[in-house]
C-alpha cells in the first residue's frame, strides 16, 4: 500500500470570511475526523497538498499526517473526501478519516491483467468484464494492485473469475468466486 507523509497545523479560524482569506495565502483548511471523537480543524499548504492528492488520486493509500500544535506525535488517516472549485479545480476543502493500522477495513484493488491471452492472437476477443476486487484487511498488507495472468485463457474456453485470482494470504476476499473476471470469445 502506498504511504504518504503530510503536515498540518490547527486551524484557529472559522467560518466563510476567514475561509476565503485563508485560501487566497494559499492554505487549505481540513478537518480529521476520529472514530466518534471531536473532529480536529486542521489547515494546510495549498500546493504541497496538492501535490500530494494528485500522486495518490484513484489508489490506496495511507497518509500519516504531523500536526503541529497536537498531542499525538503523527496520525494515520485515509482521504474521505475532496471538495473541489468547479471551474478552475482548486482545493476548497478535505477530510481525512483517522485509521489504525491494526484494523482490517475494506479495500476495493483495481485488477491489473498481464500478458496476451492465446485466445487473441487466434482472432478472439478479450471481454473484460471486472477491473478491481473487494478485499477486507490490514492497510499496509493492502497491495497497489493484483496481477492477473490471462495468457493461458482460450477463445471459447473457461475464464478468469475472482475465484481464480491470486489475493495475498492476510487478505480476505469479498467477491463471489464463481464471478467471471474475464474470458475470450
Amino acid at each position: 500500500m502506498l504511504q504518504v507523509d503530510m503536515t498540518a497545523e490547527i486551524r484557529t479560524v472559522f467560518g466563510k470570511g476567514p475561509m476565503r482569506q485563508l485560501r487566497m495565502k494559499n492554505i487549505t483548511p481540513a478537518n480529521l475526523y476520529s472514530g466518534g471523537k471531536e473532529a480536529l480543524s486542521l489547515q494546510m499548504n495549498t500546493s504541497e497538498l496538492f501535490k500530494k492528492l494528485l500522486f495518490i488520486h484513484g489508489r490506496n493509500a495511507v497518509v500519516t499526517i504531523k500536526i503541529e500544535g497536537d498531542s499525538k506525535e503523527q496520525r494515520h488517516v485515509l482521504v474521505q473526501e475532496i471538495q473541489k472549485e468547479p471551474v478552475n479545480g482548486g482545493l476548497v476543502h478535505v477530510d481525512f478519516l483517522e485509521i489504525e493500522l491494526d484494523q482490517k477495513l475494506n479495500w476495493v484493488v483495481p485488477i491489473d491483467y498481464t500478458g496476451t491471452a492465446k485466445g487473441v492472437d487466434l482472432g478472439g476477443e478479450l471481454q473484460v468484464f471486472k477491473t478491481n476486487v473487494k478485499v477486507n484487511g490490514r492497510p499496509l498488507d493492502v497491495p497497489d494492485t493484483i496481477e492477473v495472468d490471462i495468457t493461458p485463457l482460450e477463445q471459447g474456453g473457461a475464464g478468469i473469475t475472482y475465484g481464480d485470482i491470486p489475493v495475498p494470504d492476510n487478505l480476505t476476499m469479498l467477491e463471489k468466486e464463481d464471478v467471471t473476471c474475464v474470458t475470450v470469445y
